[in-house]
């Protein structure tokens, strides 16, 4: 994220991917985005399949998704990114981005929480306001115009929310 900037935008960030390029998020403008920390030895990791889905219907119409590994939930991501990629694309054909490993959740002052995702939670809060990522597999969508506009917990399956990304998608 710049420092220059006090209110950022989901344009605000930089971020590495899994091989340490730097991916600005500017480059999603216009774009709808779904945004999700996943982990490869998770009971939802098959929801790679359908996010893959989704990726491929609907990327030449704007939609991207992102992937950010985090092991902060049961040790259930203890790979470093090269497996995990390898691991995404052998097993569910993932082509979408994978990103560093983060933290999503964690005090105040932690340093190594992402700082993309204090504000995706501050943007968006779970049920009854609650703010913490509470699984693997939270996935935040983002609309056309930057606005964090959804937030679906790891039970809701990509495709049962395919219909409201297409009308994302048509806005």
């Amino acid at each position: 994220m710049t420092s220059d900037n006090l209110q950022p935008t989901i344009y605000s960030f930089k971020l590495p991917d899994a091989n340490k390029k730097i991916i600005e998020f500017t480059q999603f403008r216009n774009k709808v985005l779904i945004i999700v920390n996943v982990a490869t030895l998770c009971g939802f990791t098959p929801q790679y399949k359908e996010l893959q889905y989704l990726y491929e219907k609907y990327n030449d119409q704007g939609l991207e998704i992102i992937g950010f590994p985090c092991n902060q939930f049961g040790n259930q991501e203890p790979f470093n990114e090269d497996d995990i990629v390898q691991f995404c694309h052998k097993r569910f054909g993932v082509t979408f981005p994978i990103m560093k490993k983060i933290k999503v959740n964690g005090e105040k002052y932690d340093n190594e929480v992402s700082d993309l995702y204090r504000y995706l939670k501050n943007e968006k809060p779970g049920v009854l306001g609650f703010k913490g990522v509470r699984w693997n597999f939270e996935k935040f969508i983002v609309n056309k115009k930057g606005q964090v506009v959804a937030r679906f917990n790891s039970m809701i399956a990509p495709l049962s929310f395919e219909e409201y990304i297409k009308q994302l998608l048509n806005e």
